[in-house]
């Protein structure tokens, strides 16, 4: 499997949402910057895109070692889907916009799965 992570179109839409979630998270409340639900997104959302860089990047050529990587983005997919969802309940981010962002975590939680099932099947 290639590893130039900017080939995966789970990256490049993960990368795209994560850019999105920050400039949307900078816009809220000072009180939910700095510690707050602001600052989790933005990190958790992109801990993703790290981490399939990070597995992308070691061990050029194993695939259980960037298999590794892509489960523990797929848990920074469900911890951004959670500040979304804190997002939303709290007033941060309307419906509509909070609605979204969890539908495109959730397609690439499902892309990142499809991508850890592949890397279990010999080669």
């Amino acid at each position: 499997m290639s590893r130039d992570v900017w080939e995966l179109l789970v990256f490049r839409r993960a990368y795209a949402l994560s850019l999105e979630l920050h400039r949307a998270s900078q816009g809220w409340p000072r009180s939910a910057q700095l510690g707050g639900i602001g600052e989790q997104l933005r990190r958790s959302s992109k801990s993703v895109c790290a981490l399939l860089a990070e597995g992308a990047g070691r061990q050029r050529g194993s695939d259980p070692e960037f298999r590794r990587f892509c489960v523990m983005a797929l848990g920074s997919v469900e911890e951004a889907k959670l500040w979304c969802r804190y997002a939303a309940d709290l007033g941060l981010a309307g419906g509509e916009a909070a609605e979204a962002w969890q539908q495109e975590l959730g397609e690439i939680a499902r892309m990142l799965q499809a991508l850890v099932k592949r890397l279990c099947k010999p080669a």
